[in-house]
């Protein structure tokens, strides 16, 4: 039987080492068994030192055997040809998950899963050292391999934890840091090399490796911010997000910048400006830069490219500190398919569907996850609950949800398979976000789960307990495209399209809808924000200003990306910085100023924020004047909350004498003028106070003899 053993640890067959490896009780004796290939010789020892005897060399392979005459700990003095080490031997330890561990894993409710699974630096039966553990259910044999071992697949197979499918060890002394990989044996031969799907720190790409953790516990200094996020983040609460690319936003010395480097600039330029929220595209670690992050395979790393896992948390928690949340996005819905990442993981189709029309996307060329299986759905549970936790994040956008819900999503007949009621929708997918929205909602209260969701799918931000998936936002992809689609048309057309503004207020109340102008929407031949403007260079920007002023005086919380808020001419190129040479020029520098203004007034003005996501918040006073292309509502507050009147005009005329109906006689004041010469205007329009008249119109008894400024945004309040 030994020769049989011996052959498979030869072959890297063996799926049981521990049955054969280590100290076995044999009569009166314990038999010491270690598998060293390529060690010259190998001394056990005593815990305190003293020497046990040498090992005979039972195989010139590698196989070192000792009788020892009773139980007891040991070390082993390696000697190898280029120097010494010394170290416990892995295979004398016992089993390190708990069963409750591989229940809840198994179960697919394990919310520390982190904790278990992967590596971690651990004092195991009083020996410090790394624990490293892998589920990875129908491989013949996986073993942990890295810079210690020297990637030699033979010298550290693990254990297997049945039925759960998990493979563990512990190797004693080794440290925080090490980089490691996993070489799984497969049914039909060994595949390549796998980083570790729940490391928690990794290698720079290109590089690929997993590293082992530091042990060491971030020391958080933002409990006054965690407090207090609850309050935050309530549906009453002004929300105005800034959108970035951490790697495109400024540069640090023609490159792009570490957290340290990105904390010192972008915290306080966002603080300047007025944003409540940075939201970062996706950082967890992916192989392709140009995916921007949206093809990760490690869910529960940071990139290396902007340093360590600690200081990501240094980053966030500098940003609580300045008052600032942290959003991430976040990808449940694919995976890339490089070859050191979960597709085929072992030798199965494990973290994806099998069958090409459900685990293969047709747009990305990814991997979709089956969300159907127990395990893959804590382990994307986890992921969600890891960056919560320990990185005190605040909120996670969604990536992709359309892509899950259907089943159908960006294929042609016959190319999909449909659920287990005939129907479209991906049901596993449809469980999975009300479960995780729930799991949220109850263990991290105050986060934000926010749907990047383009269909008309019914209460995406409804509770699940009535029907809905639960999440607290979802975006407005719809007001997004009409607005943007309605900005470009020529002024002199623009009266063919004054139902793609008012078309969005049917349903702006019906979810908790966030307006976003986001990365998307600057890339791929769509041009930038101020590209897409129509006119000459004057009428360009005053068009930005008032779109600028239509999205933060219309309902909705508040989404801009990078380059925006100061008018990139260009489109934005993940691998170039931002263009802040434009900011000498007054135009530009205007249209940053003026996004700050909007972001005080949206704060500071309960109207334009308390309940917008309510109908009872806005009230059409002008929306069929399509021939001037104006149109004309207030904001509401509610009790102790003056409120706001807003007039938009879409055409490049000043409109003399335009008359507007208000709730409340007597003083109005201008509180925002987009044609002010402060804005890089032309002067034009309303400015400073005026007073009602007793002049019923558009359904109230008082209205304001107002100048229109052209293609230019009027705000007003009354005085008292």
């Amino acid at each position: 039987m030994n020769q049989t053993r011996l052959e498979r640890l030869r072959r890297a067959e063996d799926d049981d080492p521990f049955s054969f490896l280590g100290p076995h009780a044999q009569d009166e004796e314990t038999l010491v068994r270690v598998w060293l290939p390529g060690a010259d010789a190998v001394d056990l020892l005593a815990s305190d030192g003293m020497s046990l005897g040498r090992m005979r060399c039972s195989d010139p392979d590698g196989l070192f055997e000792l009788e020892l005459p009773q139980a007891q700990r040991y070390r082993l003095r390696i000697h190898w040809p280029g120097g010494v080490q010394e170290s416990e031997d892995p295979y004398a330890f016992g089993p390190l998950l708990g069963e409750t561990d591989l229940y809840l894993f198994a179960e697919g409710n394990h919310r520390r899963l982190w904790r278990s699974l992967g590596s971690a630096s651990v004092e195991h039966e009083g020996v410090p050292g790394v624990r490293f553990a892998v589920w990875a259910p129908n491989a013949r044999r996986v073993s942990v391999v890295g810079d210690f071992n020297n990637w030699d697949g033979r010298r550290h197979p693990m254990r297997l934890r049945y039925p759960a499918g998990v493979w563990e060890l512990f190797i004693p002394r080794l440290q925080s840091g090490e980089r490691y990989k996993y070489e799984i044996l497969g049914e039909h031969g060994i595949l390549p090399l796998r980083a570790d799907p729940m490391a928690q720190s990794t290698e720079a790409p290109p590089a690929t490796a997993s590293r082992v953790p530091r042990a060491e516990a971030f020391a958080w200094q933002d409990k006054q911010w965690m407090s207090e996020r609850e309050q935050r983040h309530t549906a009453q609460a002004p929300l105005a997000i800034y959108e970035l690319h951490a790697a495109s936003w400024q540069w640090a010395d023609d490159r792009a910048p570490d957290w340290d480097e990105l904390a010192e600039r972008l915290i306080p330029y966002v603080q300047d400006l007025g944003f409540t929220h940075i939201e970062l595209m996706p950082i967890m670690e992916h192989p392709f830069g140009g995916s921007w992050g949206y093809q990760p395979l490690s869910m529960f790393a940071p990139s290396a490219r902007f340093g360590s896992p600690e200081r990501f948390a240094a980053f966030v928690d500098r940003c609580h500190r300045a008052g600032l949340g942290v959003i991430l996005d976040w990808v449940p819905g694919h995976f890339p398919n490089d070859a050191h990442g979960l597709a085929e993981f072992d030798g199965t189709a494990l973290y994806e569907y099998a069958h090409p029309f459900e685990g293969f996307h047709p747009d990305w060329n990814t991997c979709i996850y089956n969300l159907g299986r127990t395990e893959v759905h804590g382990f994307m549970l986890a992921s969600a609950l890891y960056w919560l936790r320990e990185y005190h994040i605040d909120g996670l956008r969604v990536d992709a949800v359309a892509s899950m819900l259907y089943r159908d999503y960006s294929r042609e007949a016959g190319q999909w398979i449909p659920n287990r009621h005939g129907g479209r929708e991906n049901l596993e997918a449809i469980e999975f976000l009300q479960h995780l929205n729930e799991v949220v909602r109850s263990e991290v209260p105050g986060a934000l789960m926010i749907a990047e969701e383009s269909t008309a799918w019914p209460g995406v931000s409804r509770p699940v307990h009535e029907g809905g998936l639960g999440f607290s936002h979802k975006w407005n992809m719809g007001w997004m495209n009409d607005s943007l689609s309605y900005i470009q048309q020529d002024p002199m057309y623009r009266l063919h399209h004054h139902h793609l503004i008012t078309f969005g207020l049917h349903y702006a109340f019906s979810e908790r809808f966030i307006l976003p102008i986001s990365h998307d929407e600057v890339v791929h031949g769509k041009r930038s924000l101020l590209g897409r403007m129509p006119g000459d260079r004057w009428q360009q920007f005053a068009n930005l200003r008032l779109f600028l002023a239509l999205m933060w005086t219309h309902p909705g919380k508040k989404l801009l990306f990078m380059g925006c808020e100061f008018g990139q001419w260009r489109e934005w190129n993940h691998d170039q910085q931002l263009d802040w040479y434009l900011l000498q020029y007054p135009e530009h520098a205007a249209t940053l100023a003026l996004v700050r203004e909007l972001n005080r007034l949206y704060r500071e003005e309960p109207s334009l924020h308390r309940l917008d996501d309510q109908d009872s918040g806005f009230q059409w006073l002008i929306g069929d004047d399509a021939r001037n292309s104006v149109f004309a509502w207030l904001r509401k507050g509610g009790e102790g909350a003056r409120p706001l009147l807003v007039v938009h005009n879409f055409t490049p005329q000043v409109l003399d004498g335009y008359r507007v109906g208000v709730p409340c006689a007597g003083a109005w004041q201008v509180l925002l003028n987009t044609d002010e010469s402060c804005w890089s205007g032309s002067g034009a329009g309303t400015q400073g106070e005026l007073h009602s008249e007793q002049m019923a119109a558009h359904g109230q008894s008082d209205s304001l003899n107002l100048h229109l400024p052209p293609l230019g945004t009027l705000v007003l309040r009354p005085v008292q």
